[in-house]
C-alpha cells in the first residue's frame, strides 16, 4: 500500500491548542535557533506566555479555530474518492494530529511506501526540513520497515502555477473594479539571519515571483512582492505587506504565495488585521485548498514522482 502523508505546521482546532502550538513552535530548533535545549525551552515558555492571549483573540475572529485542519481533512477525503491507489492522511508539526498519532492508525508492512508531502511550495529549514525531521524521528521509534520517500518542493511546477494564475485571474474578474489594480504576492517572512545561514527560501520565493509575474504582468498595473508575519525586533525579509497596503496607489489583489491551505495568516492577518492599515480596498485570493485543480495537481505530481523513482 502507498500512503501519502501531507505535512504542515498545523493550526489550533480549539482555543486550548493555541498555547500548545506556540510552545511546540518555539521549542523547534529550526524556528528558535538556540542550540542549548534548556535555554530554548525557557525562552519558548516566555514567548508563549507573552503571545498566547493575542493568538486566542485573533482566532476568535475565525470562530475560535484555524481552518487548516478541516480543509486538509477535506482534501484527503476528496482525494480518497478520486483514487484507491493511495491512502491520504495528514500530520502537523505543532498541534494534533501528530506523527505519532498517525503511526498508530495503520499497520504498515515491509513493502508499504510512505510518501511524505510537505504542503510548502518553497524550501526552508523552518518548514520542510523541520516537518520531515519530526516525522522521521517519530517513525524511527516504531518497528515499521516501510520505505519513506519525500515529495520535493513544487514552486516551479507548471501545473501548480497554472492553478495560481487561474485563481488570480478569476478573482480579478470577480473584483469588478474599473480602477487600476495592483497584484501583491505576499510571502511569509523569515528572519534575515536564517537566510544568511544558507536557507533557500528567499531564493525560491523570488524565482517563483518572477515566474508568475511574467505570466500576469499584462493584467495588472503593477505586481509587487512583499512579506508578512514579521515577529520580534530582529531584521526580517521585506518589504512588509502591511506597509505596502498603507501606501497603495491602486486597489489590489493579494495572493498568499507561501501557503497551499488557508490558515490564520491568510484569513485573519491578510483578510482582517491588515485592512486596518490599508489605504485602498483589496481582495485576498484563496489558497488552492481542496479545489479540483489542486487535487489534479497532487495526483499528477504523485504519478510523476513514482516514474522518477523507478
Amino acid at each position: 500500500m502507498k500512503y501519502v502523508v501531507f505535512l504542515n505546521m498545523g493550526g489550533a482546532s480549539q482555543k486550548q491548542e493555541c498555547e500548545l502550538f506556540l510552545k511546540n513552535m518555539f521549542n523547534d530548533p529550526y524556528i528558535l535557533g538556540i542550540k542549548n535545549t534548556f535555554l530554548r525551552k525557557i525562552l519558548a515558555w516566555l514567548i508563549t506566555k507573552a503571545r498566547v492571549r493575542t493568538m486566542q483573540k485573533n482566532y476568535a475572529h475565525l470562530g475560535g479555530k484555524s481552518p487548516l485542519n478541516e480543509i486538509t481533512q477535506n482534501l484527503c477525503k476528496k482525494l480518497s474518492i478520486r483514487t484507491n491507489e493511495f491512502v491520504f492522511d495528514f500530520v502537523n508539526s505543532y498541534v494534533p494530529p501528530f506523527a505519532a498519532e498517525f503511526l498508530t492508525k495503520y499497520d504498515f508492512k515491509a513493502h508499504d511506501e510512505l510518501l511524505l508531502f510537505p504542503l510548502y511550495p518553497h524550501h526552508s529549514c523552518t518548514t520542510v526540513s523541520s516537518a520531515l525531521e519530526l516525522f522521521k524521528k517519530a517513525f524511527a521509534q516504531t518497528k515499521f520497515t516501510a520505505s519513506l520517500h519525500n515529495i520535493e518542493v513544487f514552486y516551479q511546477n507548471p501545473s501548480y502555477n497554472e492553478i495560481i494564475i487561474k485563481h488570480i485571474l478569476k478573482a480579478n474578474k470577480d473584483f469588478q473594479s474599473p480602477q487600476k489594480k495592483t497584484l501583491i504576492f505576499s510571502a511569509h517572512s523569515l528572519p534575515v539571519s536564517v537566510i544568511e545561514k544558507g536557507d533557500l527560501y528567499e531564493r525560491h520565493i523570488k524565482e517563483h515571483f518572477e515566474l508568475l509575474k511574467r505570466r500576469l504582468e499584462n493584467f495588472f498595473d503593477e505586481i509587487v512582492l512583499s512579506y508578512q508575519s514579521k515577529l520580534g525586533p530582529v531584521k526580517w525579509l521585506g518589504p512588509n505587506t502591511s506597509d505596502i497596503l498603507a501606501t497603495l496607489k491602486n486597489e489590489a489583489l493579494i495572493y498568499p504565495l507561501s501557503f497551499c491551505i488557508d490558515c490564520s495568516e491568510t484569513l485573519f492577518e491578510l483578510e482582517i488585521e491588515y485592512r486596518k492599515k490599508a489605504c485602498k480596498d483589496y481582495k485576498v485570493v484563496r489558497c488552492p485548498n481542496d479545489s479540483e485543480e489542486f487535487m489534479n495537481f497532487i495526483l499528477e505530481l504523485l504519478v510523476n514522482t513514482e516514474k522518477h523513482q523507478k
